[in-house]
């Protein structure tokens, strides 16, 4: 309910708070929003995604390594929700159900065991890395107020994903890559219309 419905708080400065707003137009603007909305579903997901997998995990270790990404991960949700308002928009209508979905998928990954659930961490920040990548690359060149968040957002993925590595992931299958991949883009491409 909390990640859904109150308003998230960053205990770091915003990663953009000492960048001027640019001149956009409203294509732009309109386009920058719509990726910011997905990143805010994205960081939704991992809020159930790792509660979930936090509620099933085996070892004392790895409940704490996914309630500190966890809690980065309310950071960029702050981020990304302040960002869509300065840019006229509104977070995913389809928040709810993502927050369903993902918290059952952190579930299950939990009851699996310990190397699994952590192999599925380090394996949905290496998706989400690649993501916002894409959208760095997708960004109008002018905004660089999205561009630092997306940017600041990018190190602490890779970090959450290294941190489970050290606590030994385990590899995932490359089946089990591919649908994470494929319910991805599903996801995404809903959350930049809806």
């Amino acid at each position: 309910m909390r990640t859904l419905f109150a308003q998230p708080r960053s205990q770091r400065a915003h990663p953009d708070m000492e960048i001027a707003e640019s001149e956009l137009s409203e294509a732009e603007k309109k386009h920058a929003r719509a990726l910011m909305r997905v990143n805010h579903s994205g960081e939704v997901s991992a809020q159930a995604l790792y509660s979930g997998q936090a509620l099933s995990a085996h070892s004392p270790q790895t409940t704490i390594a996914l309630q500190q990404a966890a809690l980065e991960e309310t950071e960029h949700l702050a981020w990304c929700e302040s960002r869509i308002k300065q840019l006229g928009g509104h977070t995913s209508l389809l928040n709810p159900l993502f927050y369903i979905g993902s918290f059952s998928i952190g579930v299950v990954a939990g009851i699996l065991g310990d190397k699994w659930n952590l192999g599925f961490l380090a394996e949905t920040e290496k998706q989400v890395e690649a993501h916002l990548a894409s959208h760095l690359g997708k960004l109008p060149e002018s905004d660089q107020k999205t561009r630092k968040i997306i940017e600041q957002m990018q190190l602490d993925e890779t970090k959450h994903a290294q941190v489970a590595i050290q606590h030994g992931a385990a590899e995932l299958p490359t089946p089990a890559k591919f649908l994470m991949n494929k319910v991805s883009k599903l996801m995404t491409t809903s959350a930049y219309y809806l």
